[in-house]
């Protein structure tokens, strides 16, 4: 029995959290070889630890089988990493509940340059533009990203890295073997080979409610900054937001149209002084310039987050097309019917402006027959 091992075993266990295992582990000196190897009397005199604990670590070989998961793990081409190697986020390791270990494919290399983008899953075009343009900066910068790997901004964010030669990290709220949203299967392989997949859930573990504000505190203590690009306010970025709080990490939020639900969650935080406003990559270098944390110097200055068509392009379109293309930039997606009562404008002359908008890439038509700003 390896430290190693006895740490995955531990960390499989049913009923066995960060915080009581952590308890555990200082119990023992940190030797989690004791830990597993105790006696009932000794466990249960550890707070927290009753007769379902000590019954899980009793009989742990009944609950999980190490050197089959060793050798699972190993055929995926992964490793299980913990607190002391190379691997583990430098950063997790100061938070008050740090995961036990992680399953990794590929290779974590962020230490504590690595800033997490998160947001909504029912994104909207401009804030996936903003999420990969945003993730694209950093990793020229030389900075991780990191995301959940979701649909919407997190998918974004994970492609904005890879487009520009970065790293990026996609925390998992299941097993590494686990591939959710299985659209994603491409990205994953991608991610694990220009960066690295993590999970501190067992092979086989699916996600349930426990397993995702679990994976959202790992992602927001691995990253010295959060950055929230679109979110509801019931959204489960603003759960990686206030966990990034208590963190003591710095959070950003991209404001957009004050109409927009998908950034009324941003407002929010903004408004309530959970984050600082955010129009570029510059905000958060200067912010860490400021409290001494990273200093980066840039080649020239980036421009900041626009997502809107330039003056000469808007001038170009005629007024239809113009007005059409106003309402649309940073709205919810849109409707031609509800066009011509924000508009006055009558349907022909609607349906050949959002024609032109097309043409000049300005506007997408959704599967739903509503439009929407690029």
């Amino acid at each position: 029995m390896t430290p190693r091992r006895a740490l995955m075993i531990l960390n499989a266990l049913p009923n066995i959290g960060p915080i009581t295992l952590r308890r555990l582990l200082e119990a023992f000196d940190g030797d989690p070889v004791r830990a597993l190897q105790a006696s009932n009397r000794e466990w249960k005199q550890i707070k927290g630890i009753g007769d379902v604990i000590s019954s899980s670590l009793a009989n742990w070989p009944q609950h999980f089988d190490p050197e089959k998961e060793e050798a699972a793990l190993a055929a995926n081409g992964g490793k299980f990493v913990i607190s002391t190697d190379a691997d583990y986020p430098l950063l997790l390791r100061d938070i008050y509940d740090p995961p036990t270990g992680l399953y990794c494919l590929g290779e974590y290399g962020g230490k504590d340059r690595a800033v997490a983008i998160v947001g909504s899953r029912r994104a909207t075009l401009y804030g996936q533009a903003v999420a990969r343009r945003l993730a694209g900066d950093l990793a020229r910068l030389g900075l991780w990203v990191v995301s959940g790997g979701a649909r919407g901004i997190d998918e974004a964010a994970h492609e904005g890295a890879l487009e520009a030669g970065g790293k990026t990290a996609v925390v998992l709220g299941n097993g590494v073997d686990i591939i959710y949203p299985p659209e994603h299967l491409d990205l994953y392989r991608r991610i694990a080979a220009q960066g690295a997949v993590l999970s501190e859930f067992p092979l086989g573990r699916k996600a349930d409610r426990q397993t995702f504000p679990m994976r959202n505190r790992i992602i927001a203590g691995m990253c010295r900054a959060v950055v929230v690009v679109e979110s509801d306010v019931n959204g489960g970025s603003m759960i990686t937001a206030g966990q990034a709080v208590e963190q003591g990490r710095e959070v950003f939020a991209v404001p957009g149209r004050i109409d927009q639900a998908a950034s009324r969650g941003c407002h929010k935080l903004i408004r309530e002084g959970g984050a600082k406003l955010l129009t570029g990559v510059e905000d958060i270098l200067e912010e860490w310039r400021a409290t001494g944390q990273l200093e980066i110097k840039l080649d020239q200055p980036m421009p900041a987050l626009a997502g809107a068509a330039s003056p000469e392009i808007l001038a170009a379109l005629g007024e239809d097309a113009r007005r059409i293309y106003e309402r649309l930039q940073g709205a919810n997606p849109t409707h031609p019917d509800e066009l011509g009562s924000h508009t006055d404008l009558p349907s022909a002359r609607i349906s050949a402006a959002l024609l032109l908008l097309e043409l000049k890439r300005l506007v997408v038509k959704r599967t739903d027959g509503r439009f929407e700003a690029r």
